[in-house]
């Protein structure tokens, strides 16, 4: 085992502290990452906090990974000591089943091992990237392309793959008329793949202060949902509705801003329900579905996209000891758009 250093959350209410966790010995497949940048999601702190159910503590959080290869286990074929890397939300998955032998291993029906606060193999709970080093089986370690740099990359490993897959997946591209709901840390995401992928991008946000952002980040157009005339305005607008936002909305509202055969996807998690009227989706053959994340293979894919695009997240960059005081901008929406710890700092 190897100690290293790390930040921990002691229970649900506590705030998180400098530490020391555990890493298991580098087996024949994995790989000892020197981890260099760790982006802050708000996932983050609905798990510490217990928001999405019980956890074991202490708990070190992050699954937005970025750093150098350290070492590797001696039948380590993908990757060598020096390269560039990343590891996202999952560290593991069943392999076996349909869902996994398609690479959809977010989806593994027997449930994919989380980066931190999962059950392991070996029977321990995972920790994530707040940390110094990371031990990963290779196959769930990504490569980062030389065109990003890591602390940009870091927030991609979860932010930029929930907003690709479902850009993907729905087929966003040239011709076709695509909103993002929230101009956020997965929002901006989405509106630099959309507009990259050739798609003509519509922000939908509930006011118009980020407005200059959104349209340099590619935006081709930019409402406040607050106004209501932008529901009457935008009816039947859209073929692909993004919705990154994490608070109950009122979907049948956003329902209505679909074109026939028009699909809304919820990316966003929020604890509330939310509520939707058949006629909301029957009157116009809409869809109402959600995405998570992306397998390993499409997450190389949107790594390599968006170096070849120029597309990175827009960080600010952290010492260890401004982790807390992050969580609280984040609850806030003080951030543009993503924060990365500089784990050199711990």
């Amino acid at each position: 085992m190897q100690t290293v250093k790390a930040y921990a959350a002691l229970s649900a209410t506590e705030a998180l502290i400098p530490t020391s966790i555990e890493r298991r010995p580098v087996g024949p497949h994995d790989v000892l990452i020197d981890i260099r940048f760790a982006g802050i999601c708000h996932s983050d702190i609905h798990t510490v906090r217990g928001d999405w159910g019980a956890q074991s503590y202490p708990l070190t959080p992050g699954h937005e990974i970025a750093g150098i290869v350290a070492e590797i286990g001696s039948a380590v074929t993908i990757h060598a000591v020096g390269d560039r890397v990343g590891v996202g939300c999952m560290v593991n998955s069943c392999r076996e089943c349909i869902n996994c032998r398609k690479g959809e291993e977010q989806y593994c029906l027997a449930g994919n091992i989380g980066t931190y606060g999962a059950l392991d193999v070996d029977g321990t709970i995972t920790q994530g990237g707040y940390a110094t080093h990371v031990v990963v089986t290779e196959d769930f370690v990504l490569s980062i392309p030389e065109g990003l740099e890591l602390d940009v990359a870091a927030p991609l490993l979860c932010a930029g793959i929930t907003t690709y897959s479902p850009l993907r997946h729905w087929g966003a591209g040239q011709g076709r008329n695509v909103a993002v709901i929230g101009l956020g840390g997965l929002g901006h995401m989405a509106v630099q793949q959309a507009h990259a992928m050739g798609a003509t991008v519509t922000v939908l946000s509930q006011s118009l202060k980020k407005q200059e952002d959104g349209l340099r980040l590619g935006a081709d157009h930019y409402y406040a949902t607050s106004d209501e005339k932008t529901f009457s305005d935008l009816a039947g607008s859209f073929d692909l509705i993004i919705n990154t936002v994490s608070a109950a909305l009122d979907i049948n509202a956003y329902l209505q801003l679909l074109t026939l055969d028009g699909a809304l996807v919820n990316v966003g998690a929020p604890a509330e329900p939310l509520p939707v009227q058949a006629f909301s989706l029957i009157t116009g053959r809409r869809s109402f579905a959600g995405s998570m994340i992306g397998g390993i293979r499409e997450t190389q894919e949107m790594l390599n996209f968006c170096a070849e695009h120029g597309i990175g997240a827009e960080i600010e960059v952290i010492p260890a000891d401004k982790i807390n005081d992050a969580y609280e901008r984040v609850l806030a929406s003080d951030v543009r758009y993503r924060f990365v710890i500089d784990t050199s700092t711990l």
